[in-house]
């Protein structure tokens, strides 16, 4: 026990703490409606530093896009968002900040978008992205699918 508790310090001693927590409060399939028009994002809890997320978006019974994603943790310790769209490049942004129900992402050298945030604002999910200036905004509100 005493060597447990002595690991313990040691990992507090050297910072081993202030690793980002994984954005557990993102899990969960959400959705926006607007009319017809419709924007959906699932994403798995966390485990072993990773989540896996899915987007689409569409109106009525047509898909106009989809989107795998990723939350991962690196080698240094911080956490990167990865996002393919249709399959494409897999393009990653890596946290830039976050707290305890509020995540930012950023790639400066990427067209659009160059800044991804998330945050949970009482039981909704938000989402949105810009240029690092944060011109050029759009957004999500969603809502957990099912209402739960």
């Amino acid at each position: 026990m005493r060597r447990v508790i002595c690991a313990g310090l040691a990992m507090l001693a050297t910072g081993a703490s202030s690793a980002p927590v994984m954005p557990g409060w993102m899990s969960g399939c959400w959705l926006q409606q607007k009319g017809p028009n419709w924007t959906e994002e699932c994403w798995t809890g966390p485990r072993a530093d990773h989540m896996m997320g899915s987007g689409r978006n569409g109106r009525g019974d047509q898909v106009r896009s989809w989107e795998t994603m990723q939350i991962e943790r690196g080698a240094d310790g911080g956490l990167a968002f990865y996002v393919s769209v249709k399959g494409g490049q897999r393009i990653v942004f890596p946290m830039v900040s976050s707290g305890p129900r509020d995540m930012v992402f950023a790639n400066p050298r990427h067209d659009y978008p160059q800044r991804i945030h998330y945050w949970r604002e009482g039981m909704g999910l938000n989402a949105e992205i810009s240029l690092m200036d944060g011109s050029q905004r759009y957004g999500w509100k969603y809502a957990r699918q099912g209402g739960n």
